[in-house]
């Protein structure tokens, strides 16, 4: 059976570069023949986690109706997630964090839910350093984070790239996502 790769974008630009390299891992993925799906994070209606807590009660459920829903039993179904966000203020964007804070529901007093997942990270960035762009900053959350959750974090993709396309004219990083999703969907 084909590994299923969930690809989540959250630059709120289309043709933005994160998106972009989003784009090529799900190509790489899908060559080797994973069952890919990708959700654009920046026009989906993600609210923030309240602490409400009614998922410690509910066996993990979240309470918030929202599109967060749609996504919850496509992260517990995924055998490996890539997470894509440009740099925005020294991490990564709004939309990635909404999201990213909401998986407090998959920690159930049963067990976590993400435990064991392979994951990827792609991050753009408009300066020319990892560290004055603040890319480094995400780069320690992932690894923390994917720590915490006894995670594997299989690869991160990252580069200088500002406007739109930029990322088109290197073909090295172009290259490392689609071999970042082509390890996902092998589960290596």
């Amino acid at each position: 059976m084909p590994n299923k790769v969930l690809i989540l974008k959250s630059s709120p630009r289309t043709q933005g570069n994160s998106n972009t390299l989003a784009k090529q891992a799900a190509a790489g993925a899908r060559e080797t023949g994973a069952e890919v799906e990708i959700f654009d994070l920046s026009n989906m209606n993600i609210r923030p986690c309240d602490a409400c807590d009614e998922c410690r009660e509910t066996g993990g459920v979240c309470v918030i109706g929202d599109e967060m829903q749609d996504l919850y039993p496509r992260l517990r179904q995924a055998d490996a997630i890539i997470l894509a966000s440009p740099i925005y203020w020294f991490t990564i964007s709004a939309q990635l964090k909404l999201f990213i804070d909401r998986w407090y529901a998959l920690q159930t007093p049963e067990g976590n839910e993400l435990g064991g997942k392979q994951f990827g990270v792609i991050l753009t960035y408009g300066d020319s350093d990892l560290y004055n762009s603040g890319a480094i900053n995400a780069i320690h959350t992932f690894e923390s984070m994917f720590r915490f959750h006894e995670a594997d974090l299989v690869g991160i993709v990252h580069g200088s790239a500002d406007a739109p396309g930029d990322i088109l004219k290197q073909p090295a990083l172009m290259e490392q996502a689609y071999q970042l999703g082509q390890k996902l969907a092998q589960g290596v």
